[in-house]
């Protein structure tokens, strides 16, 4: 497939390890082994960590790695890789470090295009201390996201949903946003090396970051060092992807509910970050793991309900014991013959074969250790907060909008923690047009005498009736309502009442997934037609509302701005495998939450409006 984000970004990487030259076939470098140091900032760390396990640096003949702002010795006669964000601070550690000859030549890797100011800042400092020739090469490497499966990225960045809703943040703010977003997304499309059709709703960040993407794009595709030679590589039978952009307030929900199956649960539960998890260990320690397309139980099971990937570690637990006990037996060779030397040939293969089974025994033993212990912490957190309940009724009230109050009441009453609670309460308030007064009123007294800090519900019911209020007002007075709305929101009334519809979509098929499935066919459907259209190939009168351009498509990158989750992923992941024949769909997002988390957002953005119980925030 085009489309393998894993597999490129870390084709990238491996080059840049080898001094930016192109490795054989074995992934060393063409020239004999060169040993190097590695430098990176935080930010590269973590770009590096879900693709190459520290242990792999060996292998591209890195035998020490240090973080930039650390005081680190000489090593005179070894060149150093860096691998860092364009940013004055790192400029002004490398001139530091040149000045002071730490180490023999600087191979500088920008995670994103340097500025030109920047690299000015950097000729005249490494030739003001004479330290100029010790550079040896500056390369963009436009690697800045987080690739964390091969269908998956995050560009990590922070706290994106509270910026761009924030009721106070002024254009210029919103702008720098905006940039950086579209800046993180031309690095993937500039890794993958294809120039899409980007579609979008109408309104709102997710048309912002569409239509300067596109400039972005078109003024790149005529510089002279094009980036996209995807023309040359494909030949005529190449389809381009498409790119479906969106807002996380086209479907607040998902961002919210619990959900049951294994992924999305590791990641919701036990905060797995990175592809990287520590829990309780059963001696009272604490084990990490490490979850990606190296665990083959994960690759498997990852989307599965919790139930049935308990009963898949039993499942393979039984067959490694019976597996153990046949290489037993063929070892003893006991298999209903006495060993009396007569077979020495035989016997022997016999043992041979014994021996070769044990490290892939070895191995499976691991991975099912690993994932039994996951799932007893995991149970554990289940029974402890009621989570199968959770899960359970917020499906039921998202699909059917509505819920008995004596249950709604009963789960506010009872277990799980005061973020649980609120993250349900929100989940009613978005399951249903019309709530009526007196539920609200009992839920909000709920809330209460469980000590939990009401601002995001607060907020979202806030947005939700600014919503209704702009469904139903007559236009004489919307006027009025817009103002107010744009304020509120920076998005345009369309938008804001577009994003109404999925904030209470009624069949549970996610309607980022059914959007993405109408985009992909290509054929009119009422749901997108109001969609925009840029294609930054085609000349400029044609972009805007197009015809729907040659579908059905066979690639997507679906990316959501303002914090995406595992539930998304999973969602477009089934929608994919369920196409025949099998499409392929990437998703990303500017930084990957947790529903704690996304509510975290949430509280902020109410208390920036006065909303909500500050009294009760002290007491969480």
């Amino acid at each position: 497939m085009a489309l393998n984000l894993r597999q490129k970004q870390a084709s990238c990487i491996i080059r840049m390890l080898n001094l930016n030259q192109p490795s054989n076939s074995n992934g060393t470098s063409a020239k004999e082994e060169v040993y190097k140091v590695l430098i990176f900032d935080k930010f590269c760390r973590d770009i590096l960590s879900p693709l190459i396990h520290i242990k792999d640096l060996r292998k591209h003949g890195i035998t020490v790695y240090f973080l930039i702002d650390k005081e680190r010795q000489m090593i005179p006669d070894v060149p150093a890789v860096y691998f860092i964000q364009p940013n004055q601070f790192n400029i002004q550690r490398i001139i530091t470090d040149a000045s002071r000859s730490l180490y023999q030549s600087f191979h500088l890797n920008f995670s994103s295009s340097l500025p030109r100011p920047l690299l000015e800042d950097l000729a005249s400092g490494t030739l003001q201390s004479d330290a100029v020739g010790r550079i040896s090469k500056v390369f963009d490497q436009y690697l800045e996201f987080i690739t964390l499966e091969d269908n998956m990225f995050s560009l990590a960045q922070p706290s994106c949903y509270v910026q761009l809703n924030d009721p106070s943040a002024g254009d210029r703010e919103i702008e720098e946003i905006i940039e950086k977003v579209v800046s993180g997304l031309f690095c993937v499309l500039a890794t993958l090396a294809v120039v899409p059709i980007i579609r979008c709703p109408r309104g709102g960040p997710a048309e912002m970051v569409a239509a300067a993407l596109d400039m972005r794009l078109r003024d790149h595709l005529i510089s002279k060092n094009n980036l996209f030679s995807e023309g040359g590589n494909f030949g005529s039978s190449f389809q381009r992807p498409i790119l479906c952009i969106f807002d996380r307030n086209f479907e607040l929900s998902v961002g919210i509910q619990h959900d049951f199956r294994y992924r999305p649960l590791v990641h919701d539960v036990l905060g797995l970050k990175l592809n990287a998890l520590t829990v309780k260990g059963e001696k009272g320690g604490r084990s990490s793991y490490i979850l990606d397309a190296s665990d083959p139980f994960w690759v498997a099971n990852g989307s599965l309900e919790f139930p049935e990937v308990a009963v898949e570690i039993e499942t393979q637990l039984n067959k490694y014991k019976k597996d153990v006990e046949e290489v037993n037996k063929r070892a003893g060779g006991k298999d209903g013959a006495e060993f009396d030397g007569t077979d020495l040939i035989g016997n022997t293969k016999h043992l041979m074969n014994a021996v070769n089974s044990l490290p892939e025994l070895t191995e499976r033993k691991q991975v099912i250790d690993k994932h039994t212990n996951i799932a007893t912490v995991l149970l554990g957190e289940i029974k402890e907060r009621s989570l199968d309940s959770y899960a359970k009724k917020e499906n039921d009230m998202l699909t059917k909008g509505s819920i008995d109050r004596n249950e709604l009441l009963s789960v506010l009453g009872g277990k799980g923690t005061k973020v649980d609670k609120l993250r349900f309460a929100i989940t009613y308030l978005l399951s249903s047009e019309t709530t009526p007064q007196s539920e609200l009123e009992a839920v909000e007294a709920a809330l209460r005498e469980s000590e939990v800090d009401t601002c995001a519900y607060q907020y979202v019911k806030k947005i939700k009736s600014l919503n209704i209020s702009l469904a139903s007002a007559s236009s004489a007075s919307k006027s009025n309502i817009v103002d107010w709305a744009e304020k509120l929101y920076g998005q345009s009334i369309s938008a804001v009442t577009a994003g109404m519809k999925n904030l209470l979509s009624g069949d549970r098929q996610l309607a980022l997934t059914r959007a993405v499935e109408a985009l992909m066919e290509g054929r009119p459907n009422p749901e997108i037609e109001s969609y925009l259209v840029f294609d930054p190939r085609a000349p400029k009168s044609n972009s805007g509302v197009g015809a729907h351009l040659k579908g059905p498509f066979k690639e997507a990158i679906v990316f959501m701005i303002g914090g995406g989750n595992y539930v998304e992923y999973e969602g477009l992941q089934e929608l994919a495998q369920r196409q025949q024949p099998v499409k392929h769909i990437v998703y990303g997002t500017t930084e990957l939450l947790t529903g704690m988390q996304f509510v975290e957002q949430l509280t902020q953005l109410g208390q920036k409006m006065g909303l909500g119980s500050s009294a009760a925030a002290s007491s969480h």
